[in-house]
C-alpha cells in the first residue's frame, strides 16, 4: 500500500494525475457543456504543470550528475543517459505545445469535435487522450493512410 502512494504517476494516466474521476455524463446532457469543459481544463492544466516540473527536474538532474569521467566508456554511458533525458524533455516540450493548442481550442469553443469530419470525439476518448483532435474513425483512417504511404 505504501509503495502505491510513493509510486510516480504516469503522465499518460490523465485522470489520476489531475485527481479527477471519470466524467459521469448526466441524462440529456449537452455535449461539451460547462462542466465537461471544466473537467478537461483541469486535466490539461495539471498535465501541463506536471510536464513542466519533469522538464525542470531533467535539467537539474543533468547539471547535478554531469561529471567528466576519465574513462571513455563511462563518459559514453553518461552521454547516452543524458541524450535519453533530453529526448524525453523534447517530447515533453512538444506535448506542452499540443496541450496549449488544445486549451486554445477550448477557449474558442472548438474542443471535443473532430478536425476532419466535425463529429463529437467523445468524453471517454478525450479522457484517454485529452489532446485528441480526430474521432476514432478518422484517426483509424489516417493511420491506415500513413501505413500505406510509408510501405
Amino acid at each position: 500500500m505504501e509503495k502505491e502512494k510513493n509510486k510516480k504517476k504516469s503522465s499518460f494516466n490523465f485522470l489520476s494525475i489531475s485527481d479527477v474521476k471519470a466524467y459521469q455524463k448526466k441524462i440529456d446532457e449537452e455535449y461539451m457543456n460547462e462542466d465537461q469543459i471544466l473537467h478537461f481544463k483541469k486535466i490539461l492544466k495539471t498535465w501541463k504543470n506536471q510536464l513542466k516540473n519533469e522538464m525542470n527536474h531533467t535539467l537539474l538532474y543533468i547539471q547535478e550528475k554531469s561529471t567528466n569521467f576519465p574513462d571513455p566508456i563511462d563518459r559514453a554511458a553518461q552521454e547516452e543517459e543524458f541524450n535519453l533525458e533530453l529526448r524525453n524533455r523534447d517530447r515533453g516540450r512538444k506535448t506542452i505545445k499540443k496541450i496549449e493548442m488544445t486549451l486554445k481550442k477550448i477557449k474558442e469553443k472548438d474542443f471535443g469535435y473532430c478536425d476532419s469530419c466535425g463529429i463529437e470525439i467523445g468524453i471517454r476518448r478525450l479522457e484517454a487522450r485529452p489532446t485528441a483532435n480526430l474521432c476514432i474513425d478518422c484517426k483509424t483512417l489516417a493511420e491506415i493512410r500513413e501505413k500505406q504511404m510509408n510501405g
